[in-house]
């Protein structure tokens, strides 16, 4: 079953911790890539972000120092196909954690999100 999960996620991360904890308190099991380390590659990102039903822009921490660095400005005169770019090339600058499983993918931490996708069975 961990296969079948994937969670992009920084270890100085809040909301990761949080999200991890919700899917160990579930008995949920996962593999979790280091976002920062291993961010998402472009490949992937056009995969999962039309499966995230969000756009691109959804997919920016823009509480982060990268966003910061950047620039409001510059993000927003910037194309999707560079977002994409940047996003694969800096994984602090994107909002986390990512949840990849086979049938979706959120970006974020939404428990209800999350009871979705892993609902209590029989409780």
């Amino acid at each position: 079953m961990s296969d079948d999960i994937l969670v992009l996620a920084y270890s100085g991360c809040d909301t990761c911790k949080k999200a991890l904890k919700w899917l160990e308190a579930r008995g949920v099991s996962y593999t979790t890539r280091p976002i920062v380390d291993q961010p998402p590659t472009v490949a992937e990102l056009r995969q999962w972000i039309p499966q995230s039903g969000l756009s691109v822009r959804k997919w920016l921490n823009t509480s982060g120092q990268s966003y910061r660095a950047l620039g409001k400005e510059k993000i927003d005169a910037a194309s999707d196909t560079e977002l994409v770019e940047w996003l694969a090339k800096d994984g602090k600058l994107v909002k986390r954690p990512v949840l990849v499983t086979k049938k979706a993918v959120t970006v974020g931490f939404k428990p209800e999100a999350y009871e979705a996708l892993f609902p209590l069975h029989g409780s």
